[in-house]
C-alpha cells in the first residue's frame, strides 16, 4: 500500500471537504467540473475552454531560399473584441530564437520568399515586401478593394488573382434598379445557397494583369461572362491556381457546370489559359471526379495533380497524377496504392514526390519515386517515412537534410517540426503553446483494437482523464465522427477537443468507424448508403468492448457528436437498448426526407444515400436509417445544437429533433446559434457552447 504523507493527508482532507461543498451547490453549478479539479496533480490544472482559446493557433508561412529560416504565423484570440490577431515570425530551422515580423493590427500571410531574402505577404488586401530580418517594410500595392487568392508569376512580371463578379442578378437591388431599397431573391436553379450564404449572383473569377514591383496593369477576367466559381466555393483559395514555368499561361481549378447541374456533381477540372492567345485547354477532359491542386515539378517538364474517379462522389479515392505536355503522357502514381492522398509536394530534386495521407488513425508522411519506367506502367515504389501517435498536417518544404512539417497531437495544437531523412526523429522548431501546456495536467491517449460485430478489428483512440486512476469509476463518452467519410486521427480541433473532454473528468473513445480513411479504400466506402448500419454497430462495439473495464461507469455513458456524428447520436437514441444515459447532437441529420429537400451539395446526398426519398431503391435509407423513423424508442436525455446559417444541416433538423423530444416529454435542450454555420467560428460563442456542453453533462451524467 502506498504511504500516505503529510502532504497528501492535507490534500485528502481539502479534497473531503472539497467534496462535501460540492455536494450542497445547487444543481445548476457545474459539480463535474468543479470535483475534477482536485484530481489532478498539484501546480497542474486541467485544460479549460478559456485556456484552449487563448492557444496560440500556429501556421508554417514559407521557407527561405537557403531552407534555413522558418516564416510562421500566430494568431491570438482576443476575447474582449471577439476575434483574432495574426502576426508572422521568423525563426531558424536548425534552431534558435524566434523573432517577431510583423506586428501592425491584422492578418498578414505570405506569398513568397524570394531568393534575396525579400518576404512577399499581404496585409490588408495589399502586397508588402520586407527582408526577411525585419528590415525595410514597404507596401507595394495600392488596389482599390484588394487582392484575393494572389499567385506571382516565376517571372515575377505577372500577377494572378481572384475577384467576385456579378453575372447573374438573382438580388432584386440588381435586378430591378429602381428599387434600391428592396430585399428579395429570384432564382431558377438550384445552387441558390451553399455553406452558409444565399447566391447574390457574383462568381468568383481568376484575373491576370502584368506586375512591376507593385504596380498592377489592367486585368483581364479570364472566365468574363461566365457563371462559374474558381476558385471553387466555398473553401477554394490559391491552391486552385497555377502558373506554368515559362509564365505564359495559367491553370485553375473550375467546376463548370451551372445551378442544379452543379449541385449534383464534383466533376471540377484544371484548364490552361494562355495569355497571347486568350485561348483555354482543359487538361483533364473526361476524368469525372474533383481535379484539383494543379503542381509543376521543379524541372517545369510535368504537371502534377490530385484527382478523384467518381463524380459525385466527395469521399473518393485521392490519387496522384503526372502529365507530359510535351507528349501529353499521364499515368496515375497511386493507383496499386490502397489509400488515399491528403496533400502532395514535388521534392527539390525532382525525383520524388513527397505525401501526407491518413493511416491507422494517424495522418503521415508517405514518399513515391518519380522514375522514367513510370510512363511504362512500372508501379513506383510507395514508403511511409514517418511514423508516430501524431498527425502531419502539412509539408512545409524541403532542406538538403530533411523536411520542414506541420504536426498535431490529441494533446498538442499545431507547432512547426523538423524531419531529418537520416534520423527520422521529429525535432520541434516553434514553441509557442510549450509554456502553456507545461502548466496542465496531462491526458493519457492509448489506442485499442475491438472484434466488430462482423468480426473485423475497430481500431479507437482512448482518452483519459488527468491522473487517472484506474482503481475508480468514470463517466464515459462515445465520440461519432461527422463526415462521414472523416479521419479520426490525432488532430487537434478547438472545439471537439479530447484533450478538454478528458480534462473535464471523461473517458473518451473515439473509434475509427467504417467510413474513415486510413484502412483501405473498402472500410472508407462501405458506409455509403449504410449509413445507419455497420458503423452504427461499430459504435456499440467500441462502447461495449471499453465497457468491460472496470473503470468505465456503465451508469453514466453518454455519446458525443456532429453532423454525421450527430446523426449517429439521434440514430443511437432510437437503437441503444438503454446504454446511454446523454446524448449531445450537434447539426445532425434527423429526418433523412427533409434533409434531402434542403441540402445544397446535392452530390454528396445522391452518392451517400443513393438519391433521392420518392425513388424505391433507397427505401431503407429513409426508413430504417432515419432517426426520424425511431423517435417511438427515444427515452434518454438529448442536447441539440444548431447553426442558424448552416445549409449543409439545414435549421428543420435540429427544430425537428428538439419538438420531438419535448413532445415525448424527454428532458431536453436546443441551443441555437443564429450567426453560426455548420461549424462555431465565433470565439465568445464558442464559449457559450462549451457551457452549455459541459453543463449538460454535468446534469445528465452525474
Amino acid at each position: 500500500m502506498r504511504k500516505i504523507t503529510i502532504i497528501g493527508a492535507c490534500l485528502l482532507i481539502s479534497n473531503m471537504a472539497m467534496a462535501q461543498r460540492t455536494k450542497d451547490l445547487p444543481d445548476k453549478m457545474d459539480r463535474q467540473k468543479l470535483a475534477v479539479k482536485t484530481m489532478y496533480t498539484p501546480g497542474l490544472e486541467p485544460l479549460s475552454p478559456k485556456k484552449l482559446w487563448e492557444l496560440g493557433r500556429v501556421a508554417a508561412e514559407g521557407l527561405s531560399k537557403d531552407g534555413k529560416t522558418l516564416v510562421y504565423s500566430v494568431s491570438n484570440y482576443q476575447f474582449d473584441e471577439n476575434k483574432s490577431e495574426k502576426n508572422l515570425y521568423t525563426i531558424p530551422v536548425n534552431g534558435g530564437v524566434a523573432k517577431q515580423f510583423t506586428s501592425e493590427a491584422g492578418s498578414e500571410s505570405v506569398l513568397k520568399v524570394e531568393e534575396n531574402g525579400d518576404v512577399l505577404y499581404t496585409f490588408k488586401g495589399q502586397i508588402w515586401k520586407k527582408n526577411i530580418d525585419g528590415s525595410d517594410a514597404k507596401q507595394l500595392t495600392n488596389i482599390e478593394g484588394g487582392l484575393e487568392n494572389v499567385k506571382l508569376s516565376p517571372d515575377g512580371k505577372k500577377i494572378m488573382f481572384s475577384k467576385a463578379v456579378l453575372i447573374k442578378p438573382y438580388h432584386s437591388v440588381d435586378k430591378y434598379k429602381d428599387l434600391p431599397k428592396s430585399d428579395v431573391y429570384i432564382y431558377d436553379n438550384l445552387d441558390y445557397r451553399h455553406w452558409d450564404s444565399w447566391m447574390d449572383g457574383r462568381f468568383n473569377h481568376p484575373f491576370v494583369a502584368s506586375y512591376d514591383n507593385g504596380q498592377i496593369g489592367e486585368a483581364k477576367d479570364i472566365l468574363e461572362g461566365e457563371a462559374f466559381y474558381s476558385p471553387q466555393m466555398p473553401f477554394g483559395g490559391a491552391e486552385d491556381f497555377a502558373w506554368a514555368p515559362d509564365s505564359k499561361s495559367v491553370f485553375y481549378v473550375c467546376k463548370k457546370k451551372f445551378g442544379t447541374d452543379y449541385a449534383q456533381s464534383t466533376n471540377t477540372d484544371i484548364y490552361q489559359y494562355d495569355l497571347a492567345s486568350g485561348t483555354t485547354k482543359n487538361w483533364t477532359e473526361g476524368m469525372l471526379g474533383y481535379d484539383t491542386h494543379p503542381e509543376f515539378n521543379p524541372d517545369g517538364n510535368l504537371f502534377s495533380w490530385l484527382s478523384m474517379k467518381t463524380d459525385g462522389y466527395e469521399a473518393d479515392k485521392n490519387d496522384i497524377y503526372i502529365l507530359e505536355p510535351g507528349s501529353n503522357r499521364k499515368v496515375n502514381l497511386t493507383a496499386h496504392w490502397d489509400g488515399t492522398v491528403n496533400s502532395f509536394t514535388w521534392s527539390k530534386d525532382g525525383k520524388k514526390i513527397f505525401f501526407t495521407a491518413p493511416v491507422s488513425g494517424t495522418v503521415q508522411v508517405f514518399e513515391l519515386g518519380v522514375e522514367k519506367g513510370v510512363w511504362n506502367k512500372m508501379q513506383p515504389k510507395i514508403n511511409q517515412i514517418t511514423k508516430g501517435d501524431f498527425d502531419i498536417t502539412g509539408i512545409v518544404g524541403e532542406t538538403k537534410d530533411g523536411l520542414v512539417l506541420t504536426s498535431t497531437k490529441m494533446t498538442r495544437a499545431t507547432e512547426v517540426f523538423f524531419f531529418p531523412f537520416k534520423g527520422k526523429e521529429l525535432r520541434q522548431i516553434t514553441t509557442v503553446n510549450d509554456a502553456d501546456y507545461s502548466k496542465m495536467a496531462a491526458t493519457k491517449v492509448e489506442s485499442r483494437v475491438t472484434k466488430a460485430s462482423d468480426g473485423k478489428d475497430l481500431f479507437s483512440w482512448v482518452i483519459y482523464p488527468p491522473d487517472f486512476d484506474p482503481n475508480k469509476k468514470y463517466p464515459t463518452l462515445l465520440f461519432c465522427q461527422g463526415g462521414p467519410q472523416s479521419a479520426t486521427t490525432q488532430s487537434y480541433s478547438f472545439r471537439w477537443n479530447f484533450q478538454l473532454l478528458a480534462s473535464q473528468g471523461y473517458i473518451v473513445i473515439a473509434p475509427n468507424r467504417r467510413g474513415m480513411p486510413g484502412w483501405g479504400v473498402k472500410w472508407n466506402e462501405d458506409i455509403s448508403k449504410d449509413w445507419g448500419g455497420q458503423a452504427i454497430r461499430d459504435y456499440l462495439s467500441a462502447i461495449d468492448d471499453l465497457s468491460k473495464e472496470k473503470y468505465v461507469d456503465k451508469d453514466r455513458l453518454g455519446a458525443i457528436g456532429a453532423s454525421y456524428g450527430g446523426y449517429s447520436v439521434f440514430m443511437l437514441a432510437g437503437v441503444h437498448e438503454g446504454r446511454f444515459k446523454s446524448f449531445i447532437s450537434h447539426c445532425g441529420l434527423f429526418d433523412m426526407e427533409s434533409w434531402y429537400g434542403t441540402t445544397e451539395e446535392l452530390f454528396f446526398a445522391n452518392h451517400d444515400l443513393g438519391g433521392p426519398y420518392w425513388d424505391k431503391a433507397n427505401a431503407k435509407t429513409y426508413t430504417d436509417y432515419n432517426p426520424m423513423r425511431h423517435v417511438n424508442k427515444w427515452d434518454t436525455p438529448i442536447l441539440i445544437f444548431q447553426g442558424g446559417k448552416d445549409f449543409r444541416v439545414p435549421i428543420g433538423q435540429g427544430q425537428e429533433a428538439f419538438q420531438a423530444a419535448q413532445l415525448k416529454g424527454i428532458k431536453s435542450r436546443f441551443v441555437y446559434l443564429p450567426e453560426e454555420n455548420h461549424w462555431v467560428l465565433s470565439g465568445q460563442n464558442a464559449q457559450v457552447w462549451q457551457r452549455e456542453f459541459f453543463g449538460w453533462l454535468s446534469e445528465t451524467l452525474k
